[in-house]
């Protein structure tokens, strides 16, 4: 990767941003800065290229997207933006799963994204820079039927995909998908989103979700299983990681108030659950982030107002 001609600035997480807010729907135009480590969160982040290149460090695989390329992947696994060019700009939102599996996509590429892989396609035209760019506008207008409206287009743009050439990288992840999401499950698999993330952080179970959901316990498990490749205990301990993640780049708390505020039961259960993710304890995370040395932060756009 080349080196910059320009003194490097790093990407340093909002205290109100993607990490800490789960369960919105936030979109962004922007020229990002370098990340110097990898983070993650628990939305289907989307990435448009419109000037530049990007690099990134994902989960197992490396990809480098230049101008022009429409991205999707998961972002509860951890990723890393680790190298760009100085003039890189981009778009895009990072999307709920309650949104994601509204999406009429081919059951196989809904299945590989949660496993890990990297959706990518070269099929943009000229007015992907215009639609994207007005998007974020509309989303950070505080009119609601603005923002409405461009999640609306977003997701249609999002399901024209399956109509043009796209890669899923690494080609050699297998699909393991039992035939993907039909009819019948979607709804299922949204309602359940709807109700983790409403309720995260407090004390839920198997029980409580298929109750919110309307079906038996033993089917809420098994669908979402089979439309996410996560259990139900996965997808809570994620949202609550993630809500963790940010208050320990921000906050004071003790990591036991921490995982208590996050919705964990016991410190012990946080630590093996954060390790799981980051690889790491939380007290060293938040002492190997709180470390470094302060640095320029790069020019954005002002911070978007995410839209639930």
């Amino acid at each position: 990767m080349a080196e910059s001609k320009i003194s490097r600035t790093y990407y340093v997480p909002e205290a109100n941003g993607v990490e800490r807010l789960p369960t919105a729907l936030s979109m962004f135009h922007t020229s990002p800065a370098i990340m110097r480590a990898p983070h993650w969160h628990a939305q289907v982040e989307v990435n448009y290229i419109s000037r530049g290149w990007a690099h990134y460090n994902m989960s197992g695989h490396e990809v480098t997207f230049t101008e022009g390329d429409l991205a999707l992947f998961w972002g509860g696994l951890p990723h890393w933006l680790d190298d760009a060019s100085d003039d890189l700009i981009y778009a895009g939102g990072h999307l709920p799963l309650v949104h994601f599996f509204r999406l009429r996509l081919p059951s196989d590429v809904q299945a590989r994204l949660m496993q890990g892989a990297t959706l990518v396609t070269q099929a943009t035209d000229g007015a992907d820079p215009i639609n994207f760019a007005r998007w974020h506008l509309y989303t950070r207008s505080g009119d609601p039927m603005k923002a409405s409206l461009a999640v609306d287009e977003l997701l249609l743009r999002i399901e024209r995909i399956r109509f043009s050439p796209y890669s899923l990288l690494p080609d050699s992840r297998p699909v393991a998908d039992a035939g993907g999401l039909d009819h019948h499950a979607s709804p299922i698999v949204v309602r359940i989103c709807e109700y983790i993330a409403d309720n995260f952080r407090e004390d839920i179970d198997s029980v409580d979700i298929a109750v919110a959901a309307d079906v038996h316990p033993k089917y809420a498990m098994t669908v979402f299983k089979k439309s996410t490749g996560m259990t139900l205990n996965d997808y809570i301990n994620l949202m609550r990681l993630s809500y963790a993640q940010a208050m320990l780049m921000h906050d004071d708390a003790s990591v036991l108030a921490i995982a208590m505020e996050s919705g964990f039961g016991s410190l012990s259960a946080f630590n093996k659950s954060f390790r799981k993710v980051a690889g790491m304890s939380p007290s060293d995370f938040r002492r190997d982030v709180r470390g470094r040395p302060a640095v320029q932060m790069a020019v954005q756009s002002a911070p978007d107002r995410p839209y639930n």
